[in-house]
């Protein structure tokens, strides 16, 4: 049987290695979960690499670009990139509801892990600046498409913030709902039965979708998997844009 591979490699050279991550497993070991499988080690083993340095972190169940380093003076440089907040990361999420807006910011400070299911919540007082800009793509039913530009990088961060302004992502069970998206729900002309339909899309439906670091200036990018570029796909449909997630 084929061994599953949890990423497709985007870029590898002699001091990175970027991947487009599968949705459902962590870029490294947490404190509740030490045994479960890992992203950082999985590839180190793939690659025949001794380690990778982690540079930063998507949540366990979104998908997209994650960036290792393959050495320690490049894991500082990409660090420090990170910190000082000359990253510009780019994500795609699909959204419950219609946003009254075309863009908008949302700065909600945070504080994580404040709940016993390691929640972030907002906190005006304990929390942590928090900022994202959010764009508007496109709409069908009750669903929505929109960009995200995080500017900070705290946990749950996007998650929040859309939930707090009303438009939690798709099947997050900590910050909306953890029911799967059926088609039938927002397509009009849809003939299928439902009693055998399958979901669209019934994980997060978040994905990290570019990065553009000091080191790599023309930028790396990672398409969204097939089950959320599907859905995608036919939201564009149906809200009469000429789709392009295929």
């Amino acid at each position: 049987m084929k061994k599953q591979l949890f990423w497709t490699i985007i870029a590898h050279d002699e001091n990175i290695v970027a991947v487009n991550k599968a949705s459902g497993i962590s870029i490294t070991g947490d404190r509740w979960s030490p045994t479960k499988e890992r992203l950082d080690t999985l590839l180190a083993a793939e690659l025949g690499l001794e380690r990778l340095f982690v540079v930063h972190r998507i949540d366990n169940g979104s998908s997209g670009l994650v960036v290792f380093a393959k050495t320690a003076a490049m894991h500082r440089t990409l660090s420090l990139a990170f910190e000082r907040r000359e990253v510009e990361k780019r994500y795609l999420a699909i959204v419950h509801g219609r946003p009254a807006w075309q863009e908008t910011c949302c700065d909600l400070p945070l504080l994580s892990d404040a709940t016993k299911r390691h929640e972030t919540i907002v906190e005006k007082f304990r929390g942590k600046k928090a900022r994202t800009r959010f764009k508007f793509l496109a709409a069908a039913g009750n669903y929505s498409v929109l960009t995200a530009w995080p500017e900070t990088g705290r946990q749950h961060q996007i998650r929040v913030h859309l939930a707090r302004l009303g438009h939690p992502i798709v099947c997050d069970e900590l910050y909306g709902t953890s029911r799967p998206v059926y088609l039938s729900s927002f397509k009009k002309a849809w003939r299928g039965d439902q009693s055998t339909e399958r979901p669209l899309l019934g994980r997060l439906g978040l994905h990290a979708q570019s990065l553009v670091l000091p080191a790599y200036p023309q930028g790396l990018t990672a398409p969204p998997p097939k089950d959320m570029a599907a859905f995608i796909y036919q939201i564009e449909k149906c809200s009469g844009i000429q789709p392009h997630c295929q």
